[in-house]
This record gives structure tokens, C-alpha cells and sequence, in this order.
């Protein structure tokens, strides 16, 4: 925990020298002071005092004061299904004011279906799906899945793909036979000279439908659309609600157009979208929060998300996706579930609360202990014992109580 770690470097550039000073000054007043009082120098007492002293020194609280907090914590967020990958997270959460959230798979199950196919004319659906289907039979994106998928529902054949070559973020382009077959958002077909003019009162009825509208062309003609959706994920407005709750302003970020983007949002209370934002742009845009001043968690699970999930202040991954994007996480929900976002971001919270009452515990004990023996009025067995009970008292503070008091911890559904 870095603040943490910051402070207990400064405790230390003081503490070690302090109570040595203070030993020192244990030896001074039972020797030489008490000679100027009274003639005599009490060396018994003097040595009785200084190991007092030192043994009400002893760091021993103070340094399990952090670790014993995140153990807990940790122990609880795994209960969870949350893995905490690193300390710094039990402490930049309490700081977290804004929220990203990727759209496919974070606030969607990341399951796209074909819903509609729209044939432009001289064209049917089917030969728009056989078209579509086979240029994107090479490729693995989840949304070229589900129009391959909806292909051969209907029992399309398909053809192969002679080349075929994939634009980040936009769409494919695709050789099949002599024709070359070009699929993607229509806004980027129609930058490349392509004209989708036809049917774009139904395209866009579609999208503010929260459909994923893509535009198919064959040989720098438009041949149709095809509206794809991807159901929400059930507790996908309850994690939002509890985001908004607790002060945070959750954000989604999408490559898809602004009215989809916006339908999604609206269906589970998100006030602002980021649309139409390039893989590469995601990153960009946290930075961009964080410029102005303040700490943004990101949630994703694709390998799109994992330079946004790097750049984030708390990058949190969803367990069901890729490897890259749980490797450049913070914290990782196994499952599918986005509500342990918020369980993570209390369990965060508390932990770091639990950490700062024990270290002030541990203080109280030897910050009142330490003076106290210099006196000779604390004999090193009672410092001993309020050593024990010092240690004692912040093992009861970490465990002796739930960290996720008042919270759904104990119905939120495990992860399947």
C-alpha cells in the first residue's frame, strides 16, 4: 500500500531513533539525575527502565498493522470470488472516483446474436448472410461468430476465404473468389466511398433498439446490414446502482455508434457513454481522466481493454476473459458477474480503514508505553504484557469483525 508504505518510512526515519532516545534518557535519569536528587546513582532502576523502554519499543504491532488488514481482506474478497493481485489496490480504492466499463462482456454477457438482417437491393437476406458469413468464417471476433453462427442455422454454405485481412476496430475485408467482400461499421464503409444511404430509417430504428448494426459491401457496393445484439448481464443495472450509491460515476466505453451506445446505457441507468472509440483510444480516454484529476478504475475482460486496464489507477478483469487482459489486471473477478466490482471496491475500502485503526492502536500503545517506562514505573514484565496485549489488540481489530458490515456480501451469488 504505497501511502501506507510513504508514512511508515517516515515513522521509521523517527521511531527507531526516538525510543533509543528514550532508552538513553531512561539511563540518564536513574543515574546521573538521580545522583544530582539525592547522592545516589540507582543502576537497578536505570536498567529495569531502559529494558522497559525498549521492550515497549518494539515495532511488533506496527509492522503487522497492514498486513494483518489485507490478509483479512484478502481472505474476504476470495470468499468473493476476487482475487486482489496487489496491495496498492486495498488503497487506491478508497480513492476511486469514476468508473470505465467496457460494453461486450463487462455490462454484456458478451454472447452476440444475429437479430435482423437488412437486404439492400437486388439482394435477399440470404445471400447477405452467405456473403457476410463466409468472409468472416477466418475470424475470431465474437460478433463475426454470431453472423457465421446465424449462417449456418440457416443452413447457408459457405464459401472460402481466399484472403483475408482484419482493421482494428472497424471491420474485415475479405477475398472470396473474385469478389472482395468488405463488412464493418457502416460510418467506416461509408469513409471508404461506400454508399449506405438505403434503409437508413431502419438501420437507425435498430440501433436506438441498443443493436450492434454492421454494414456488409460486395465489390465497393453496399448488399445490406446485419443487427446484432448481446443480452445484458443480470446484475449488470444492480452493480450500477450500487456504483452510483457510492458516489462513483460509472462510465461506458464502446467501439459501438452513439445510439447503440447510448440504448445500452440507458437500459442499466449509465449517464455517459464514450462511443465509437478505437481499441487503441481506450487507454487514451483514462488518461484523460486521470488528467483531470481523478482515479479511474477500469473493468474490462477482452484483449482490447488490457492497455486501458494498465493505464487505469485500479484495473479490474473479468475472469471469464482473455489472459491478456487478466495479466494487466489489479484485481479479477472470476466468473462473469460485474457486481463483485463492488464488492472488491468496499472490501478495498474497509481494509485500508481496518489498516490505519491499527496502526493508530499500535501507536497508543507505544506512544503512551515508551514515555511511561523512563519513569521506572513499568517493569519490563508489564511491558511485556502490554506488548502482548498491543499485538493482541489489533489481531481482535482485523479479524474481530465482518470487513463488508452492512453490505450484500452475504447474498450476492458466488461466481459460477
Amino acid at each position: 500500500m504505497t501511502q501506507v508504505r510513504q508514512y511508515w518510512d517516515v515513522v521509521l526515519k523517527y521511531y527507531v531513533p526516538g525510543v533509543l532516545g528514550f532508552a538513553g534518557l531512561a539511563i540518564l535519569t536513574w543515574t546521573f539525575g538521580a545522583w544530582l536528587m539525592n547522592g545516589d546513582l540507582n543502576g537497578s532502576r536505570a536498567i529495569f527502565a531502559t529494558l522497559a523502554v525498549l521492550v515497549m519499543g518494539y515495532p511488533c504491532a506496527l509492522g503487522m498493522a497492514g498486513p494483518l488488514a489485507m490478509i483479512r481482506g484478502g481472505g474476504l474478497a476470495a470468499e468473493q470470488g476476487i482475487l486482489m493481485r496487489s496491495g496498492e489496490a486495498f488503497e487506491i480504492f478508497k480513492d476511486i472516483k469514476k468508473v470505465v466499463l467496457d460494453k461486450t462482456g463487462t455490462i454484456t454477457k458478451g454472447e452476440p446474436e444475429v437479430v435482423h438482417v437488412l437486404a439492400l437491393s437486388g439482394y435477399n437476406q440470404n445471400e447477405v448472410l452467405q456473403w457476410a458469413g463466409s468472409a468472416e468464417s477466418v475470424s475470431e471476433h465474437p460478433l463475426a461468430q454470431a453472423i457465421v453462427n446465424q449462417a449456418l442455422d440457416e443452413n447457408i454454405e459457405l464459401e472460402d476465404v481466399e484472403k483475408f485481412e482484419s482493421i482494428t476496430g472497424h471491420g474485415i475485408v475479405a477475398k472470396i473468389g473474385e469478389d472482395m467482400i468488405r463488412i464493418g461499421s457502416p460510418r467506416y464503409l461509408e469513409e471508404q466511398g461506400i454508399d449506405f444511404s438505403e434503409k437508413q430509417k431502419e438501420k437507425e430504428d435498430l440501433e436506438l433498439q441498443g443493436r450492434t448494426v454492421v454494414g456488409v459491401a460486395r465489390n465497393d457496393k453496399a448488399i445490406g446490414f446485419i443487427a446484432i445484439a448481446d443480452t445484458l448481464k443480470e446484475d449488470a443495472k444492480e452493480a450500477i446502482t450500487r456504483m452510483k450509491e457510492a458516489g462513483l460515476e460509472p462510465i461506458m466505453i464502446t467501439g459501438d455508434n452513439v445510439r447503440t451506445a447510448r440504448a445500452v446505457a440507458k437500459q442499466v441507468g449509465i449517464d455517459r457513454v464514450m462511443a465509437q472509440v478505437l481499441p487503441n483510444d481506450k487507454a487514451e480516454n483514462v488518461r484523460k481522466l486521470q488528467q483531470e484529476g481523478y482515479k479511474v478504475a477500469m473493468v474490462g475482460d477482452g484483449i482490447n481493454d488490457a492497455p486501458a486496464l494498465m493505464q487505469a489507477d485500479i484495473g479490474i478483469a473479468i475472469g471469464a476473459g482473455t489472459d491478456i487482459a487478466i495479466e494487466s489486471s489489479d484485481v479479477i473477478l472470476t466468473g462473469n458477474r460485474l457486481g463483485g466490482m463492488m464488492d472488491a471496491y468496499r472490501i478495498g475500502k474497509v481494509s485500508y480503514r481496518k489498516t490505519v485503526q491499527n496502526l493508530i492502536l499500535a501507536f497508543t500503545f507505544n506512544g503512551v508505553g515508551v514515555p511511561l517506562a523512563v519513569t521506572g514505573w513499568v517493569h519490563p514484565v508489564w511491558a511485556m504484557i502490554a506488548m502482548v496485549l498491543s499485538v493482541t489488540t489489533v489481531l481482535v481489530n482485523s479479524f474481530g469483525g465482518k470487513v463488508l458490515s452492512g453490505s450484500k456480501d452475504t447474498k450476492t451469488k458466488k461466481a459460477s
